[in-house]
C-alpha cells in the first residue's frame, strides 16, 4: 500500500534508450547523409479506436484524446481538424488522457489501453506536459504498461491519481491506484488488490476531491483466451485522499458472486448520489443514494453490459443527478436516475469513454472505435471521425495497378484498398479509397492477373471474393461452418482471427489460406483442397472457449494452435513456409507431399511467429519474425535459414530489448538488406541481420504490424497510425559509411513514372508523393559560392537549371547536410510578362518524353553526374512516337509563345522611351499606333484581372496558350484538328510579328538605341 516510485536512473536510462539509436557497426551510414528521405502518411483519415477523452474546461473548443497506438491528439476547432500532439516525445498505446481544471495548460497523458482486445498494445508510463501539449516530459511509472485512468486534483496540478491496470499478461506487483503529489516526480502505490488485478475506473468526488472511488478488475489475458473477473475484482471508497480504503463491494445491495469489471461515477451534483455499471451474473446499472453504503440494482438490460470487458463506462450529468450515461455498443442516456434507457450511437459506434463539461453539459467529446468525436449539443450532433489518421491494420498487401494500391484490413472497421499516389493537386482523400474483400481482420489478396478481383478474410473463417468491376461479392469460405460462441476445440479447422491468405506467385491461379492445415483452390474458391496435416502443437488444454468465469468472448481471437503466417518460395515453385502461433515452422520442398518441423531448437516454446519471408534470392533461404508478447515477453525474436530450416540463426543484435518483433522483410533489389518493424519502432539491416539500426526517422511511434515493398517502396502498416510509405529505397540502397565527409554526394535518382502529383501536408488527407522525380544529395557544408543543379538529356543537352544564384527568377534553397530536390519533368515555360492574364491557357513547359536523362550537380566548381530513367505511363495506350510528337507540338508552342511576349515587352519598351523624349513628332505617333495596333492584336491590353477575358475577347497568345493546355492534357499525340488551330494562329501571329520587325529596323531603330534597349529586358535565347 505504501510502496514509493522514483524515476531516478531508472527513468534516466529508459529516456536514454528512449532516443533513435545510432550506428552498431561500420557497415551503414551516418543517417545524417539520408536524413531528407522521409516516411509518407498515405492514410486514410479514418478514425481508429480511442480509449480516452477529455475536455478544456472553459475552452469552447479544445479537446484531446487518447488512441490505441496512435499517441495523444488534440483539436482546437470542436473536432474540426485533430493533430498528434505526443509525436516527438512518445507515442504508442495511451489508455487515459486528463487536463487539470485549475491550470488548463497541464496535461497528462497514460499509456496502455484499457480495452484489452487481441491487437492489445502496452504504453510507456506517464507523461507530462505544461505547455497545452506542446512539449512532454516523463513523469514517471514508466512500466506501469497500462493505465485506464487519470484523474487530477482540481485545485492543484501537481496532485494526480492514476488507475494502472498493469501487466496484463502475467502478474505484476506494479497494479493498483497510484498517487503523486509532485506533477509526477514521485508516485506513491496508494491500492493493491492482487498481481492478477489492476485498477480500471477511479473517480474523485467534484465537492469533495478527498473522496474517491476505485474499481480493481481481476483480468487475465494469454495468447489462447481472455478472462474477466475473479475476487480481485472490487469497488473501493477512500475518504482521506487515498491513504486508506474502504471495501464497497460488501455493502448492502451489492451483487453476490463472482465480480468482473466494473465503472463507477458520482454525481458532481449531489455527493452521495453513485451510480456503477457491473459485470457479474445478476450484473447491471446499480445505484446508490448514500456514498456507497446501499446499493440498488435499476437496470439488468444486456445491451448495456454485453461484453462487458471491452466496455463497463459509467459518467454522471454534470448538472443534472437523475442523468446518466452509460457506454457500450450504443451510449445510453438515462433521465430517470439509472431506471430507463435509451441508446444512440455516435459516428462509429463501439463507444469507450465520455467527456462532459462540467460547466455546460451540452458540450461533450466521445471514444469510440472510430476515433472521437465532438458534440456541442449533448449528441445530438457529432463531428466527423474522417479527419483522424489513426487506423489500426493487421497486414498490407498491394496490386499490380498503376499507380497501385495498398490494401489493408482496418480493425473495427472495413477493408480497404487505397491508393499509394495520386497524379491530383490535393492529398490522398476518401476519392481514393475504398472498402474490399473480407473484414477488420483479415488478409487480403489481389488477384494477380485482375486488380479488381479481390480476396479478403476476417473472423470466424468468412473469406470473400469481391468483383470490383461489376460490384459483386461472393462468399468463398474454405469450410463456412459458423464458429460464432464455440471454442476452439469445436472446430474442424481452426481459422484464426487473421488467417492468412495469399495467391502463389508461380501460379497466379493458386490461392491459399490456412487453418491449423493448409488450404488451396485453383477455381476461386470453388472448392478447396487440403493439402497438409495439423502443422501446429494441438495443445488441448488451449483449445477451450475463451472467456470467463461470468462472460464468454468466443470471436476467433482467441482460437489457438492455427498457422498463423506462411508464404511460398519466389524463387522456386512448391517451397512453402509456415507459422503457427504456437510456436512451430514448417517447410514443404515438395508442394505440400512432404512437411518438415524445423522450428528452431534454442527458440523458447509457444512463441507465436507472427511473420515468414521467403528470401527474393535463394529457395533455402527465408526469415521469420516471433513474439511472445501476450506471455509477457517482450523480447525481439527474428532469426533466418539458408537451408532449408535445417539450422537457423537469432539475428536481433541492435534491436532494444523491449522492442518485441512483429515482421521482418527482405529487400527484393539489395541482397542482404533487411526491414523489420516492432512494437515500438522500425528498423534496417544491411548485412543480412547481423545489425540492425533505426529507420524511425519522423515514423511516429507506433507498433508496426507489417511491411511490404513495391516498385523500391517501403510500406508500413501500424496499430493506430495508418498506411506510411518510403518512396525511394534506393538511397538506402547506395548510402554508405564515408559520404558524410564528402563536400558533395549526388544519389542516382530512382526511375521515375511520368505523371503529376503535388505534395502538401494536411490535417484532413494523406501526403501525396509529388510527380517527377526526387534527388537526393548530400552536402557537408553549405556553398561557398554556388550549387547548381542541371537535368540533361542523353544528349548533354540543358533541360532546366537551378542555382542558389539564381536563374530564371528562381533561387534554389539547400542547407547543410542531406536535401532533396524535386524535378516535375518539365524543361523551361515559355517567357511571359508583367501583368500576363489569360482564359484557360497556361506557359508551363512540356514534361519530357519518357527515355534516360541525367543531373549534373555542381559545388563550388565540383561536379558529379548521375543518370536517370523517366518511365511512360503506364494508363495510357500512347507509344513513344506518339509522345514525342506531343512534346514537339508543345514546344512549338511555347517557342511561338515566347516570341510573342518578348515582342510584346519590346514593344512596351519602346513605347515607354518614345514617351520619354517628351516632343512627340507624327512619325512618333504614327509609330506608337502601330505598335498599340500590334499589341492589341496578340494580346489582349484590357485585361486586368483573371475574369476580364469574359467582357474582353481574348487574342492570339492567349489562344495559342490554350493549345498548351489541351494537348498537355494527358499522355496522347495532338489532335489533327489541334496541329491545324496551331499553323493557323501561328500564321497570324507571324504576319503581326513580321510587322513588328519591319517597323523595329525600318523606323523604331532611327529614334532608339533598340539593341541597348533589348539588352536591359534580358529576352531569353
Amino acid at each position: 500500500m505504501n510502496k514509493k516510485i522514483t524515476i531516478g536512473l531508472l527513468g534516466l536510462i529508459l529516456c536514454l534508450l528512449w532516443q533513435p539509436q545510432t550506428s552498431l557497426a561500420q557497415n551503414v551510414p551516418d543517417p545524417e547523409v539520408y536524413k531528407a528521405l522521409e516516411w509518407r502518411l498515405v492514410g486514410p483519415f479514418r478514425g481508429g479506436r480511442a480509449d480516452g477523452v477529455t475536455g478544456v474546461t472553459g475552452s469552447d473548443h479544445s479537446y484531446y484524446f487518447a488512441s490505441t497506438g496512435g499517441g495523444v491528439w488534440k483539436t482546437v476547432d470542436s473536432g474540426q481538424t485533430w493533430k498528434s500532439v505526443s509525436d516527438g516525445f512518445f507515442g504508442g498505446s495511451i489508455g487515459a488522457v486528463a487536463v487539470s481544471e485549475s491550470d488548463t495548460s497541464v496535461v497528462y497523458a497514460g499509456g496502455g489501453e484499457k480495452t484489452v482486445r487481441g491487437n492489445v498494445s502496452f504504453g510507456y508510463g506517464i507523461w507530462r506536459s505544461g505547455d497545452a501539449g506542446k512539449t512532454w516530459e516523463r513523469a514517471g511509472l514508466d512500466k506501469s504498461r497500462f493505465v485506464s485512468r487519470l484523474r487530477i486534483h482540481p485545485e492543484d496540478p501537481n496532485t494526480v491519481y492514476a488507475a494502472v491496470l498493469g501487466d496484463i499478461f502475467k502478474a505484476d506487483q506494479t497494479r493498483g491506484v497510484y498517487k503523486t503529489t509532485d506533477g509526477g516526480k514521485n508516485w506513491e502505490q496508494v491500492l493493491f488488490a492482487d498481481d492478477q488485478s489492476g485498477a480500471v475506473d477511479l473517480i474523485l468526488d467534484p465537492k469533495n476531491p478527498d473522496v474517491l472511488y476505485a474499481t480493481t478488475w481481476e483480468l487475465k489475458r494469454t495468447p489462447y483466451s481472455l478472462e474477466s473477473g475473479g475476487p480481485g475484482s472490487k469497488m473501493y471508497k477512500s475518504t482521506d485522499g487515498g491513504a486508506n480504503w474502504e471495501d464497497l463491494t460488501q455493502k448492502k445491495g451489492f451483487p453476490e458472486g463472482t465480480l468482473g469489471i466494473m465503472g463507477v461515477t458520482v454525481s458532481p451534483v449531489n455527493s452521495d448520489r453513485l451510480y456503477a455499471i457491473i459485470e457479474n451474473e445478476n450484473g447491471g446499472v446499480f445505484t446508490s443514494i448514500d456514498g456507497g453504503e446501499t446499493w440498488e440494482k435499476t437496470n439488468e438490460d444486456r445491451s448495456l453490459r454485453q461484453r462487458a470487458w471491452y466496455y463497463t463506462r459509467i459518467y454522471a450529468d454534470t448538472q443534472d443527478e437523475e442523468t446518466v450515461y452509460v457506454l457500450n455498443v450504443s451510449y445510453h442516456k438515462s433521465t430517470d436516475g439509472g431506471k430507463t434507457f435509451k441508446g444512440a450511437n455516435a459516428p462509429h459506434g463501439d463507444h469507450h469513454d465520455l467527456w462532459i463539461d462540467p460547466q455546460n453539459n451540452q458540450r461533450m467529446i466521445i471514444a469510440d472505435d472510430g476515433g472521437a468525436q465532438v458534440s456541442e449539443d449533448g449528441g445530438k450532433n457529432w463531428s466527423s471521425m474522417m479527419n483522424q489518421p489513426t487506423a489500426q491494420f493487421y497486414r498490407v498487401t498491394t496490386d499490380n495497378s498503376f499507380p497501385y494500391r495498398i490494401y489493408g484490413a482496418q480493425q473495427d472497421n472495413s477493408t480497404m484498398r487505397i491508393r499509394h499516389r495520386t497524379d491530383g493537386r490535393g492529398g490522398i482523400s476518401e476519392n481514393d479509397w475504398e472498402p474490399t474483400a473480407g473484414g477488420e481482420s483479415g488478409w487480403i489478396a489481389p488477384d494477380p492477373t485482375d486488380n479488381d478481383i479481390v480476396y479478403g478474410g476476417s473472423y470466424g473463417g468468412y473469406l470473400t471474393r469481391v468483383d470490383h468491376r461489376n460490384g459483386i461479392t461472393r462468399s468463398v469460405n474454405v469450410w463456412p461452418n459458423n464458429p460464432m460462441g464455440h471454442g476452439a476445440e469445436d472446430m474442424k479447422y481452426r481459422f484464426q482471427w487473421n488467417f492468412p491468405i495469399f495467391f502463389s506467385p508461380h501460379n497466379p491461379k493458386m490461392l491459399y489460406a490456412t487453418s491449423n492445415q493448409f488450404h488451396r483452390s485453383t477455381n476461386e474458391g470453388q472448392s478447396w483442397e487440403v493439402f497438409s496435416p495439423d502443422l501446429t502443437r494441438n495443445d488441448k488444454s488451449k483449445l477451450g472457449p475463451s472467456g470467463g468465469p461470468i462472460t464468454k468472448d468466443n470471436t476467433s481471437v482467441e482460437y489457438y494452435a492455427t498457422i498463423f503466417t506462411a508464404a511460398e518460395s519466389p524463387m522456386k515453385a512448391g517451397v512453402i513456409w509456415a507459422g503457427s502461433d504456437d510456436g512451430l515452422v514448417h517447410v514443404t520442398v515438395d508442394n505440400g507431399i512432404n512437411w518438415l518441423n524445423v522450428t528452431p531448437v534454442d527458440m523458447p516454446e509457444w512463441l507465436q511467429i507472427n511473420s515468414i519471408e521467403a528470401s527474393p534470392f535463394d529457395p533455402a533461404e527465408a526469415y521469420f519474425a516471433a513474439t511472445g508478447y501476450k506471455s509477457g515477453n517482450y523480447e525481439p525474436y527474428l532469426y533466418k535459414t539458408k537451408d532449408y530450416g535445417k539450422t537457423w540463426t537469432k539475428i536481433t543484435s541492435g534491436i532494444d530489448s523491449e522492442h518485441f518483433t512483429r515482421v521482418v522483410r527482405a529487400d527484393p533489389v539489395k541482397r542482404g538488406m533487411l526491414y523489420a518493424g516492432t512494437e515500438t519502432g522500425m528498423y534496417y539491416s544491411k548485412d543480412d541481420g547481423a545489425s540492425w539500426h533505426s529507420l524511425q526517422m519522423n515514423l511516429p511511434i507506433v507498433p508496426i504490424t507489417d511491411l511490404t515493398i513495391k516498385e523500391n517502396n517501403l510500406i508500413v502498416a501500424t496499430q493506430g497510425r495508418s498506411f506510411w510509405i518510403i518512396d525511394d529505397l534506393t538511397v538506402l540502397h547506395q548510402a554508405e559509411p564515408g559520404i558524410e565527409q564528402k563536400a558533395l554526394h549526388l544519389f542516382k535518382p530512382q526511375d521515375s513514372y511520368r505523371i503529376d502529383g503535388t505534395r502538401r501536408k494536411s490535417l484532413t488527407q494523406g501526403t501525396n508523393r509529388p510527380g517527377g522525380v526526387l534527388v537526393y544529395y548530400f552536402m557537408k557544408e553549405e556553398p561557398k559560392e554556388e550549387l547548381k543543379i542541371e537535368f540533361l538529356d542523353n544528349d548533354d543537352r540543358i533541360l532546366r537549371t537551378f542555382s542558389t544564384a539564381g536563374y530564371n527568377g528562381d533561387t534554389l534553397k539547400v542547407k547543410e547536410g542531406s536535401n532533396e530536390f524535386n524535378w516535375n519533368l518539365r524543361v523551361e515555360d515559355a517567357e511571359g510578362f508583367d501583368g500576363l492574364i489569360m482564359w484557360a491557357a497556361n506557359l508551363r513547359g512540356p514534361k519530357v518524353v519518357p527515355g534516360t536523362y541525367k543531373v549534373r550537380m555542381t559545388l563550388d566548381g565540383e561536379t558529379q553526374v548521375q543518370d536517370f530513367k523517366v518511365l511512360a505511363d503506364p494508363r495510357y495506350p500512347s507509344t513513344q512516337a506518339d509522345l514525342e510528337e506531343q512534346f514537339e507540338f508543345l514546344m512549338n508552342v511555347n517557342r511561338k509563345l515566347t516570341e510573342t511576349h518578348q515582342t510584346i515587352k519590346l514593344i512596351r519598351q519602346y513605347r515607354a522611351e518614345l514617351d520619354s523624349l517628351g516632343k512627340q513628332t507624327k512619325a512618333i505617333e504614327r509609330v506608337q499606333a502601330e505598335m498599340k495596333s500590334i499589341e492589341e492584336t496578340l494580346y489582349q491590353t484590357k485585361n486586368r484581372s483573371g475574369q476580364d477575358p469574359l467582357n474582353f475577347p481574348i487574342r492570339l497568345n492567349n489562344k495559342l496558350a490554350h493549345l498548351n493546355s489541351v494537348v498537355g492534357n494527358g499522355d496522347f499525340k495532338p489532335t489533327d484538328q489541334a496541329e491545324g488551330v496551331r499553323t493557323e494562329l501561328t500564321e497570324l501571329i507571324d504576319v503581326q510579328l513580321a510587322k513588328f520587325k519591319k517597323l523595329e529596323q525600318e523606323e523604331v531603330s532611327k529614334l532608339l538605341n533598340i539593341e541597348e534597349l533589348k539588352t536591359k529586358l534580358d529576352l531569353k535565347k
